[in-house]
């Protein structure tokens, strides 16, 4: 889909290599500038995100290896950057600099707090980044504290998802006037920004700023119970007819206590009456009594279990190799290769790329 696109990533952690690898893997030439040293101190050597790119070493805080790195930006569609505000300034690497000489650039920039704003030179991780914008609020039970998976919502979902859709949107911009831009993509933006579908239920009373009284966060009908053998199961049956389907398979379609649907009210105790009851019986016993329903059940799975699934299994959703499992490139394009190059050593290209552009080793 991007063949013909170059990028150049500067190694960062999480998020900015994220959007780079999705952008190689949608067939854009990804060359990723990687530091002196062993490796990255999270993934290691070599590294799941650098998956379809090619490597470079280079150090920067070197005039050589900085004027490299320059060479690929003039050369390059697009670049990818997730220091704190001002580091590629000191670098000489900014944007108004490398604009001036590759006007067409798409500058990215990936960081937690954005460029500007009281924040934007702190540190700050994931947790942090949604806490503060607001997406962290609505996440887990009423009365627990609030948690999300580590990464997926601020991390993954408001900081690389977001960086990714403004340089396709620069990229775009590039082809049709010639002109590049600047892509400010903060985390706290990105995941406040994923909140607009819950915030669009607030004029129909869907939504409270209290936690447990709003559609999605505190129905006995959309929550993650626990079985007898310890696993865990994912009930969220929002339509009326998905509900009933839901009571049928237990048995309790006239059961007057779970009757009332949305009832504010009666949700704790409910609840606890299915708290009860999933409690009796292994994931097992229930994943079989709402196999083939449209109850919207489903058992939570860490990921081996979910590349067994025969559905995760049909879709090849989950692979082995390469030191791991990995999760298969998304989302799909018709016509297209559903694979992806295995992620290259440490300056692995770094002798052909010198070479083309005919700089010294």
């Amino acid at each position: 889909m991007l063949s013909g696109l170059r990028v150049v990533e500067f190694e960062g952690l999480g998020p900015a290599p994220f959007a780079a690898m999705m952008l190689a893997e949608m067939g854009a030439e990804v060359i990723v500038i990687h530091r002196p040293g062993a490796g990255n101190p999270v993934a290691g050597a070599k590294n799941l995100l650098d998956r379809g790119k090619r490597s470079i070493v280079l150090d920067l805080k070197t005039t050589a290896d900085t004027a490299i790195a320059r060479a690929l930006i003039e050369r390059a569609d697009a670049l990818i950057e997730g220091f704190r505000p001002g580091v590629m300034e000191r670098l000489g690497l900014g944007p108004e600099t490398m604009q001036a000489a590759n006007p067409r650039l798409v500058y990215g920039r990936m960081t937690g707090w954005g460029q500007d704003g009281p924040r934007a030179y702190e540190a700050g991780h994931d947790l942090n980044y949604i806490a503060t914008s607001g997406a962290l609020w609505y996440a887990g039970a009423p009365g627990t504290p609030p948690q999300t998976p580590a990464t997926l919502v601020g991390d993954v979902g408001g900081g690389a998802l977001y960086l990714l859709a403004g340089m396709l949107a620069g990229l775009i911009r590039a082809a049709r006037t010639g002109q590049g831009t600047v892509v400010d993509a903060a985390i706290v933006d990105g995941s406040a920004h994923m909140m607009a579908l819950l915030m669009s239920m607030m004029p129909t009373g869907n939504l409270s700023m209290t936690r447990g009284q709003s559609l999605l966060d505190g129905p006995h009908w959309s929550r993650v119970y626990a079985c007898a053998c310890g696993g865990w199961l994912t009930v969220q049956c929002l339509e009326p007819q998905f509900y009933a389907a839901f009571l049928s398979r237990l048995g309790l379609s006239d059961d007057p206590h779970l009757a009332a649907q949305h009832d504010r009210a009666q949700w704790p105790e409910q609840g606890a009456r299915l708290a009860a009851l999933f409690a009796a019986q292994p994931l097992a016993h229930w994943a079989e009594v709402f196999a083939g329903s449209d109850a919207c059940v489903a058992p939570v799975l860490r990921p081996d279990q979910a590349a067994q699934d025969p559905h995760m299994a049909a879709r090849g959703v989950w692979q082995e190799g390469g030191g791991g499992l990995s999760p298969a490139p998304a989302p799909r394009f018709d016509g297209q290769r559903h694979s992806v190059a295995p992620p290259p050593t440490r300056g692995e290209h770094s002798a052909e790329i010198r070479a083309w552009l005919d700089a010294p080793l």
